[in-house]
């Protein structure tokens, strides 16, 4: 009976580490293609489809006209759509609107020709709505030893940051990538764009995705974030011994 009380508490105890881990961080989506040579396919465009098939109702950020024209710098206002209505946002920081193919960064919008080039950190605020999920496509990322930072801000003013891991001095130009993520239980007001390399390396951003809490759906499959799964794991091998040890008593 001892023993059967034992294993009962342990297993609770998983079961509320796993259930609180699971939820503790987004789920994660990322593609790349170093050789893509400037056009949008391979890898990120299968990342993405995966991304956007656990949304419903979203819109696409492709900053074309006639919202945005060539030489644009932030501040720049973004729209963005919500379930209830339009999902405000504001850019700022250090970038400007480009319409050419610069260094291998490049349009991602079939038809289009604009995108975001960023010369330093930039940040995204959403004003109306914070949001659960957030996607991109990148270009020319990593050639010069760059790698891409995200932070997260929550609602709580928690604040979380990831290093992208895009491979670094890869390609020599016009690579892409797309990275998002998904947070069917936390949502985000803020979110802050670093560079690894910043001052050497250079990125572009295009085809922005946004969803609220309730485009989310759930649950969304992906990639979660690696320390969920080595937590969970470290406590699958502690019940496993906590077993051994009392079977033997």
């Amino acid at each position: 009976m001892f023993l059967n009380l034992r294993l009962s508490a342990i297993a609770f105890t998983l079961s509320t580490v796993v259930v609180a881990v699971a939820h503790a961080a987004p789920v994660f989506y990322f593609g790349e293609n170093q050789s893509a040579a400037s056009t949008v396919s391979g890898a990120p465009t299968t990342a993405r489809a995966s991304f956007l098939s656990n949304l419903s109702g979203v819109s696409n950020q492709n900053f074309e006209g006639p919202d945005f024209i060539p030489g644009d710098l932030a501040p720049l206002p973004l729209t963005f759509t919500g379930s209830s209505g339009n999902i405000l946002a504001n850019l700022s920081g250090f970038g400007q609107i480009a319409s050419n193919t610069a260094g291998g960064r490049f349009n991602t919008s079939s038809g289009g020709s604009q995108w975001w080039g960023p010369s330093g950190t930039f940040v995204i605020e959403f004003i109306t709505e914070a949001v659960a999920a957030f996607g991109f496509y990148g270009t020319d990322i990593g050639d010069f030893d760059g790698q891409i930072q995200v932070t997260l801000r929550d609602t709580g003013n928690v604040s979380t940051s990831y290093t992208i891991a895009n491979t670094v001095n890869g390609a020599t130009s016009g690579a892409l990538l797309f990275w998002g993520f998904i947070d069917s239980t936390k949502t985000y007001n803020r979110i802050t764009f670093g560079n690894t390399a910043a001052g050497v390396d250079a990125f572009g951003f295009d085809d922005m995705v946004v969803g609220d809490i309730r485009q989310v759906v759930t649950p969304p499959s992906g990639v979660p974030e690696p320390g969920t799964l080595a937590l969970v794991g470290l406590s699958l091998a502690g019940l496993a011994a906590a077993t051994r040890r009392n079977a033997r008593k």
